[in-house]
């Protein structure tokens, strides 16, 4: 976000406001105090991207609802700032709750505050009664809100009508810069990224793979993320004897996982849910197809090209839909697919240049998005 939205604006400043868990009650002051006392030496900007500087804050942590916590970060960027509001004209912030929230309570009374919201657990957020009447806050002081599909958009516009008119649509961005040397000549290399938790379905990825595997021998799996089923996945991979073509990666750098996409021939993502699903507008990006479950913003992001792109299957509670979806993918392969074609628009939906003159049009309409300010 901050590498495509920074150009076009005089000067960036990113806070990352990171939660630190207090774990004994009893020690609550003297780590207050402590945190207090010591926090001005970690606030060291530093370079990042995009010519952004970065700061971040760490923040002591109690609360255990999204709400509660927003207002712990809020006040610990405030100290973090010393009391002074951020200076920039313009500040945007990342999710409803932590960081509209927090932005809102540091931003200077003029300053035109906006809201990106891309959380998969929203509805989490929203069932938590603090964290709602929070959220109506956010909506209710923040100068606009984007979510980044329609789906998502839509959640928000049920929960809180009166606040539709605030609530715009701009997608996540994609970087388009690079992409494989080699066009993929067979789906044999499958890719997964992200995390291993119930709601992705890598359990579901896994046994199809072991069952498509048996039919050839040369397919093989790479699964990078982290996650409480980490381990119960590399003990199933051991039980269905694919251990040996099975490869598990820790998250990776943006870098890498860029590089590891283009030397892999498909993405496979069989998200229960997901608002936008960034890995998959990333893997197109890298010339990859991609086998991707109707699960909320993947039909919507890939709208009108997802024949091109790759294949889609329905949520099922079962390796079914994945396997059988493969074997269409792998029958209409390359012949029924344009990556060439499906990469153009998502570009032209997700890439840097038009995400960025979609902000920078609400961010600074007095330039008409060609001019430069302070964000």
């Amino acid at each position: 976000m901050v590498e495509a939205t920074a150009p076009g604006c005089g000067a960036v400043t990113l806070y990352h406001t990171d939660g630190w868990r207090l774990k004994a009650p009893e020690d609550d002051v003297a780590a207050e105090e402590a945190h207090q006392r010591l926090l001005p030496d970690a606030l060291r900007p530093a370079p990042t991207a995009g010519g952004a500087s970065l700061l971040r804050v760490p923040i002591l942590m109690r609360g255990r609802t999204f709400g509660s916590q927003a207002v712990e970060h809020a006040r610990g960027l405030g100290w973090a700032l010393g009391g002074e509001p951020i200076p920039a004209k313009v500040v945007h912030a990342h999710v409803g709750l932590r960081g509209g929230w927090t932005a809102l309570e540091n931003a200077r009374p003029d300053a035109r505050v906006f809201v990106t919201e891309h959380a998969s657990y929203l509805h989490q957020v929203l069932e938590q009664p603090d964290s709602r009447d929070l959220y109506e806050r956010v909506l209710d002081r923040c100068t606009g809100l984007f979510a980044v599909t329609d789906a998502l958009r839509e959640q928000l516009v049920e929960a809180f009508p009166a606040f539709a008119h605030k609530i715009d649509v701009i997608s996540n961005p994609i970087s388009f810069e690079l992409t494989r040397d080699e066009p993929v000549t067979a789906l044999r290399r499958w890719l997964y990224v992200g995390s291993f938790i119930e709601r992705k379905g890598v359990g579901w990825v896994l046994e199809a793979f072991a069952k498509c595997r048996a039919e050839d021998p040369a397919l093989t799996l790479t699964m990078i993320g982290d996650g409480k089923l980490a381990e119960q996945l590399e003990q199933r991979a051991a039980e269905l004897q694919v251990e040996d073509a099975v490869t598990f990666l820790p998250p990776v750098t943006p870098d890498e996982c860029t590089r590891l996409m283009r030397e892999h021939d498909l993405l496979v993502h069989a998200a229960r849910w997901e608002t936008f699903g960034v890995s998959i507008i990333e893997a197109v990006a890298a010339g990859m197809p991609v086998l991707v479950t109707r699960c909320g913003g993947p039909e919507r992001t890939l709208a009108g090209i997802e024949d091109a792109a790759g294949q889609m299957i329905d949520v099922t509670e079962d390796a079914d839909s994945i396997i059988d979806g493969y074997r269409r993918l792998r029958d209409r392969f390359p012949r029924d697919l344009d990556l060439a074609e499906a990469r153009r628009v998502l570009e032209e939906r997700f890439g840097y240049g038009a995400v960025a003159k979609a902000h920078h049009r609400h961010w600074f309409p007095e330039t008409d998005a060609n001019g430069e300010g302070d964000t």
